[in-house]
């Protein structure tokens, strides 16, 4: 202990093994198990085409032993076993394992039958052609290098890569906490997608899917459907089904299934056993013999049938029942900026495009310099051979070559380089046809140095030269696809059964959230008592309401600050008399969240961002993209402060006006530029600077041309142009909005709108009405405005909605099913009695069976 003191350090065993493991995790992650977005490659794999590369392994060049080829690369690069830089080696030289083989093997490097590799004191390998295009123009300072492990060598962090390898070969690893599965592809069809997208920022995935039609695996096989390929290339996960090719032939009155081709990763040895166990069990009936007929020409599998089998239902219970259909599940996950992210094919092929840039113009700037180097020594050439006689003489009469540098450098001004050249110049270059030609060179590098200077100016030449690169490769190396992609009768997308149509979804205070047609809200002439929404309970009333299209995603932010996602059909359809189902029977929602606001997104909305409003005044804005892959428990939108709740969010493109008006009557207008974008996960910024008890009720978008519309909790409101509202500096108390009185009641809420939009109005009972804006006054800020709902000590208004122009033929309900009925149907403003409330809504009760059949997204959202 003595020999020990000073040196054992106390520490805490938690603290210490979650330190340890985080960087045992990391280490992982970034050094082992994740292929670079940029060449897709893992470490091992990039290591061991660099070693190749040193150690001259080319195509033209002989096969050298695997066991020196990981010898070099482990000494010199990765410091692990060498069973997995072998094992890594043999994968890239395996036909049936990679798409476009990047080592090139000899001996035996195993079998699609599971058998595996000679020792690596056996086999031989080198580059093959295509992994000479991974590593071209790495020594023109193309990528940037670092240190290795011990600090001896230098190893490249990433290959310059001439096409998008993390496509074309996928990648597939196990890191810790993740995993990653990337299938192969043609290369011919990524190089199309990838132009087309450098054509066009703005293609949709849809549109790419027109040439990248879905993996390609090495083995073949036949895809089923597209929907997986979709919801892959679309979100980074999804699941593609595999079958194997199959032939049925007839011999003797006997039928014969041949499988040419097995589903990806398949081990035919094992497929065959498990094949011949489920005939032994009786789980498969009417195979008479099962044989393995593959060669050197290919695989053949034949599956002899009994005289009274059929063909089919046999095939189909080897589909099920055996690796002859199996599931490729994708994760598109990767390294970006050594950070583990999932991404689409289209954020894939930016992410490959944007490091094509920076490969270009890094080369481009080194072939530069060396071109003005080499024209540099020429000019000086050039004037030595001018003056060859005085050059000769100064040379002849200096006593050292140093004095003779220095004294050409005094006579003709040429730098130290153009005089060393001259110096080391030879006899030889004296004759005439000598300086032709390097008055021919001369030229040509004068041609090249404008042609090269035009890529650095010129962002369009750039990609000119990427496009022209990768057609080049396309050419010398595309071939046909392998896998066909099928269509399935049975393969319906859920949602085009679904009806696009408008819809309105109402949340109640309790969380009962239903969905019920927008046409069953015909407007009405303010000062209304309105129409039953909905039946509540005694202590639940309607909060929210959303118009919306069936089609369209509903992001539900809760007073938490999370978000959560569902697509506006899987919102279950129920009677106007129906409270709905709780919304958590659809979303994970935590029993101490409740959803505070919400709102729709259009699918093609994939800009843009996500502007939010908290009651306390704090603002944030987000990218929209970052809310794209939702789980089902949510993710967070906004931290909040202690105390603090999300009151709103709007989808914004960065440069609006917003405003936000409070319970006590201000508000301030400030350009959404003000806020800069942060993550998901960010705080935010103070948007106003609030009075006493004074909370956010409001946050919109200030469309020029409109009005600011208010409402109190008495029914009060008014319409008030956006104009006179001055942009102000976020962050100050604001301009008055409205004057707050005990007649009026503190503002419930605002929005901003024009004469052809109605408003919906719910109070605390559950009753609704739709009113016309343009029956709303326009008045000045600090006005109290005009009665829009009748109110009452019990009953006050809780919640209001927007809703876009719509086709409103008159301003009563009508029962359309019993237009006889009409004169009972029509609410008279002026006979507001209990008794005839009662029998009206009773009526409308029975009246609204079909809630839910058309919607169009709000525009305000």
């Amino acid at each position: 202990m003595e020999f020990n003191e000073g040196k054992i350090i106390p520490a805490d065993l938690t603290q210490e093994m979650k330190k340890c493991y985080i960087d045992y995790a990391m280490s992982v992650i970034v050094g082992r198990a994740l292929p670079d977005v940029r060449d897709g490659l893992k470490p091992v794999h990039r290591r061991i085409l660099y070693s190749s590369h040193e150690l001259g392994l080319y195509p033209d060049k002989g096969y050298r032993k695997c066991a020196r080829i990981v010898g070099d690369v482990l000494g010199k690069y990765h410091p692990h076993g060498d069973t997995s830089v072998y094992d890594a080696l043999v994968r890239m030289a395996q036909d049936f394992s990679m798409r476009y083989m990047l080592v090139d093997g000899h001996g035996n490097f195993g079998s699609v039958d599971g058998d595996s590799a000679a020792a690596m004191r056996y086999t031989e390998a080198k580059m093959n052609k295509i992994a000479v295009e991974m590593l071209r123009d790495i020594n023109k300072d193309t990528v940037d290098f670092v240190p290795n492990f011990d600090g001896e060598e230098k190893e490249p962090s990433v290959v310059p890569s001439r096409y998008p390898n993390l496509l074309v070969n996928g990648s597939s690893g196990i890191a810790v906490g993740m995993a990653t599965n990337i299938p192969p592809h043609n290369l011919g069809e990524v190089i199309d997608g990838t132009i087309m997208l450098m054509e066009n920022q703005d293609i949709e995935i849809l549109d790419l899917m027109t040439v990248i039609k879905g993996p390609d695996f090495p083995t073949g096989g036949i895809i089923m459907g597209k929907a997986g390929i979709r919801a892959a290339y679309e979100t980074g996960r999804g699941k593609v089904v595999v079958r194997a090719k199959v032939l049925i032939e007839e011999e003797n009155s006997r039928n014969k299934i041949i499988v040419n081709e097995l589903p990806y990763q398949v081990n035919k040895a094992k497929l065959i056993e498990n094949i011949a166990d489920l005939v032994k069990d009786k789980k498969i009936v009417g195979i008479s013999d099962l044989r393995d007929e593959s060669d050197r020409d290919g695989m053949r599998i034949v599956i002899e049938l009994k005289r009274d089998a059929n063909p089919n239902i046999i095939l189909n219970l080897l589909y099920k029942h055996t690796k002859m259909q199996d599931t490729f599940g994708v994760i598109m996950l990767a390294l970006v900026d050594n950070q583990p992210q999932v991404l689409n094919i289209k954020e894939i092929l930016n992410h490959y495009i944007t490091f094509q840039k920076e490969v270009v113009t890094r080369r481009t700037i080194f072939d530069l310099n060396k071109a003005q180097t080499r024209a540099h020594i020429l000019d000086g050439l050039k004037i030595a051979l001018d003056n060859i006689d005085e050059v000769i003489s100064i040379i002849r009469g200096s006593k050292t070559s140093e004095i003779a540098r220095n004294t050409l450098i005094e006579r003709f001004e040429f730098s130290d380089k153009q005089a060393a050249a001259i110096l080391e110049m030879r006899l030889r270059r004296l004759t005439g046809l000598e300086r032709a030609k390097i008055d021919e060179e001369y030229n040509e590098l004068m041609k090249q140095i404008e042609y090269l200077n035009s890529i650095l100016g010129s962002e369009e030449e750039l990609l000119q030269v990427i496009k022209d690169e990768l057609i080049e490769i396309k050419n010398k190396y595309g071939d046909e696809r392998r896998s066909v992609i099928e269509k399935v009768v049975n393969e319906i997308d859920i949602e085009d059964l679904i009806q696009e149509e408008e819809v309105v979804i109402t949340i109640t205070n309790n969380g009962y959230i239903k969905r019920i047609s927008a046409d069953t809200y015909s407007a009405q002439r303010r000062g209304g008592k309105g129409i039953q929404a909905m039946t509540t309970k005694d202590d639940d009333f309607v909060e929210q309401v959303i118009i919306t299209s069936t089609h369209s995603d509903v992001l539900f932010f809760t007073n938490r600050g999370r978000v959560y996602k569902l697509r506006a059909y899987e919102i279950p359809d129920a009677g106007r008399s129906a409270k709905g189902t709780n919304i958590i029977n659809l979303i994970a929602i935590e029993p101490n969240e409740r959803i505070e606001t919400a709102l729709s997104v259009r699918d093609n909305n994939k800009e843009g961002f996500l502007f939010m409003g908290t009651k306390q005044g704090i603002v944030k804005k987000t990218p929209l993209i970052q809310f794209k892959n939702l789980r089902k428990n949510g993710l967070i939108a906004i931290s909040l402060r202690d105390g603090d709740e999300l009151l709103k969010v709007k989808v914004t493109r960065g440069d609006a006006n917003i405003i936000i008006a409070t319970q006590n009557g201000y508000a301030v207008k400030f350009n959404e530029s003000d806020v800069r974008a942060m993550g998901r996960t960010a705080s935010g910024v103070r948007s106003i600077r609030l009075k006493n008890d004074d909370v956010a009720v409001c946050m919109d978008i200030a469309v020029e041309n409109e009005e600011l519309l208010v409402i109190s909790k008495n029914g009060y409101g008014k319409r008030t142009p956006i104009s006179e509202y001055k942009v102000q500096n976020r962050g100050g108390v604001g301009l008055i909005t409205y004057k707050i009185s005990e007649k009026t009641g503190k503002l419930v809420g605002a929005t901003m709108c024009n004469e052809d939009d109605e408003l919906m109005l719910i109070n605390t009972s559950g009753v609704a009405i739709r009113i016309n804006v343009r029956d709303i006054s326009v008045t000045s800020r600090s006005a109290m405005g005009v009665t829009l709902m009748r109110t009452n000590e019990e009953e006050k208004v809780v919640a209001i909605t927007k809703i876009g122009a719509t086709d409103t033929q008159n301003n009563e309900l009508i029962d359309e099913e019993n237009p006889d009925t009409q004169d009972n149907e029509l609410i008279d403003e002026t006979n507001l009695d209990n008794e005839t409330n009662e029998t009206n809504e009773t009526n409308e009760t029975n009246e609204i069976d079909e809630l839910i059949k058309k919607i169009n997204p709000d525009d305000n959202i």
